[in-house]
This record gives structure tokens, C-alpha cells and sequence, in this order.
């Protein structure tokens, strides 16, 4: 008879952690200003830095709502 507290283990060592799931899942936004922007996400706090024209940087899922509405930036489909 088999372990099957051994198979969820290996199950679970093999699955994808929650970190990586939410780098795939992560939405990205493109800077279109003429300067750089700082925008803080609302519901993380967390800084997004653009450095100028045409930066793209992924964002936490829970703050795409927030920097949607931020001027100058736009939800585009990948860097």
C-alpha cells in the first residue's frame, strides 16, 4: 500500500510557487510622458518608477485598477 501523504509532497514541491504565478499574472503599463513618473500603487504602496517615454514595467495585479487611471499611463500587453 502507498503513501499518499509522500505524493502530495512531490506534487507540491513540483507545482509553481505563489511569486511566479503573480510575474505570469503581472499586468504591464507603458509610460507615455515626456519626463519620468513615479506612481504609487493604491492598493500595495508599492513605487513604480517610469524613467521616461515609452518605459514598460509589470505591476502587482492588485494595483492595475489604480495606475489605469493615472495620466500618461496605459495597460499595454507585455515589455
Amino acid at each position: 500500500m502507498s503513501c499518499c501523504g509522500r505524493h502530495r509532497m512531490q506534487i507540491r514541491a513540483s507545482a509553481p510557487t505563489h511569486d511566479v504565478v503573480r510575474r505570469m499574472a503581472a499586468p504591464y503599463f507603458q509610460y507615455l510622458g515626456q519626463t519620468g513618473l513615479t506612481a504609487h500603487g493604491p492598493a500595495t504602496g508599492r513605487a513604480y518608477r517610469f524613467v521616461g517615454y515609452g518605459a514598460i514595467l509589470a505591476v502587482d495585479p492588485r494595483d492595475r485598477r489604480g495606475l489605469s487611471n493615472v495620466p500618461n499611463l496605459r495597460q499595454v500587453t507585455g515589455p
